[in-house]
């Protein structure tokens, strides 16, 4: 058959629409790819970087998990065994990630998760994390410490606030908290309750690890390559104790009289639990082994997933965390019933390795996979995201 020059033309236009290369050149306008912050083309290979340029102790206090390190396993290892599903012959010219939590609308839903010991990767951390958080427009929950930056005005227009129990001690000092960070303009309070022990993290130990480190950042290492003595390095063998009684459920409820702001629980596994969120008064879970550094042989999170949806049953968003880093991860979690995936080392290798802009790249490459992956599933927006879209393997119903 014969083609017009019309025809051809057209056609021409047609595959180079649909080219990769059509967006490469696009991108070339405006992105310097001799800019080493565009050689790594996915997390692992940011990892790989961060290896390289942190110091051993500091890459295995990030890299690290509690124990034996068979959660840290599983948070990876069960991506493996649960399948994509595609959807043939959708429309999915458009893709649209936009999502709402608590009445707020964020543009796709990759949560930034608190983390400690930031300055050991870089300088004031937390601020490069969350200025990265800013300019991607992600939802960041902040450990604190970036006053400044959010009453300039600048700061993410969505973030919570984390909480460990420390503020929940009394109703002075609760309600103090609560009207600060309304105050601020918070939008949610992020309470993780599975830090009440510090666990044993042995490449920490066998690294003789001084704990306050995580905060101040490493010392340098001498001209041998010797790090400074440790004056309290993180030993086994000490009995766990408290001085004071832990946060209980009644905790919880105490906290939701004293504000409207939306109260997240972190470190939930168990539909139980879930319920007792609900029970008290919580708006949310993030189903989270806290990145597997607390307690092992707990599973991983995914594992844990579909009970706390269930147990939700769409009364509270049910959020999670742990071992994700690839968009395929994301919409895998989405279509169990989570209502949003939360990271934390992905953007650690991107602050350890440019700082916030390493931090912004991060999670552009994994709101970015999400988008080509939702597309190529057939799946265009969230809602379109179901149960019916993934299996796992040897699974003869879904």
């Amino acid at each position: 058959m014969k083609l017009s020059r019309r025809d051809a033309m057209r056609g021409l236009l047609s595959w180079a629409a649909a080219s990769p290369l059509s967006f490469a050149a696009d991108e070339k306008k405006v992105i310097d790819y001799k800019d080493p912050l565009y050689g790594p083309i996915n997390i692992f290979d940011f990892a790989a970087l961060a290896k390289k340029k942190l110091d051993p102790m500091a890459w295995d206090y990030l890299d690290g998990g509690s124990e034996d390190e068979q959660s840290l396993r599983d948070n990876r290892d069960i991506f493996s065994k649960l399948i994509i599903r595609p959807k043939a012959l959708v429309d999915v010219h458009k893709i649209d990630m936009t999502t709402e939590l608590f009445g707020k609308k964020i543009e796709f839903p990759i949560l930034l998760d608190p983390s400690g010991g930031k300055n050991c990767f870089f300088p004031g951390g937390e601020l490069e994390v969350s200025k990265g958080a800013a300019a991607q427009k992600a939802l960041h929950i902040t450990n604190g410490g970036i006053d400044d930056f959010l009453e300039s005005g600048k700061g993410p227009e969505v973030w919570w606030q984390l909480t460990t129990g420390g503020q929940l001690t009394n109703a002075q000092s609760m309600r103090s908290f609560v009207k600060r960070l309304e105050a601020q303009g918070c939008s949610g309070i992020c309470f993780t309750i599975d830090i009440m022990h510090v666990s044993h993290r042995e490449r920490d130990m066998h690294n003789k690890l001084e704990r306050s480190w995580c905060e101040t950042g490493l010392p340098k290492r001498d001209a041998q390559g010797r790090m400074p003595e440790a004056k309290n390095p993180w030993r086994a063998g000490l009995y766990p104790s408290r001085p004071f009684p832990t946060p209980t459920w009644n905790t919880v409820r105490d906290l939701r009289q004293m504000t409207k702001l939306p109260i997240v629980i972190k470190g939930i596994l168990t539909g139980e639990d879930t319920q007792r969120v609900i029970d008290v008064g919580g708006n949310g879970v993030i189903v989270s082994n806290h990145g597997a550094r607390q307690m092992d042989h707990v599973g991983s999170t995914l594992e844990a997933l579909p009970e706390c949806v269930r147990a939700a049953g769409g009364r509270i968003p049910v959020m999670i965390d742990g071992g994700f880093r690839r968009g395929t991860d994301v919409l895998k979690a989405l279509a169990l019933g989570a209502a949003a995936v939360a990271v934390a080392r992905p953007y650690l290798y991107g602050l350890a390795t440019f700082g916030q802009r390493g931090v912004e790249r991060v999670i552009e490459l994994l709101k970015t996979e999400l988008a080509l992956n939702m597309g190529l599933a057939g799946t265009p927006n969230i809602a379109s995201i179901d149960r019916s879209l993934v299996r796992f393997r040897n699974e003869t119903q879904w």
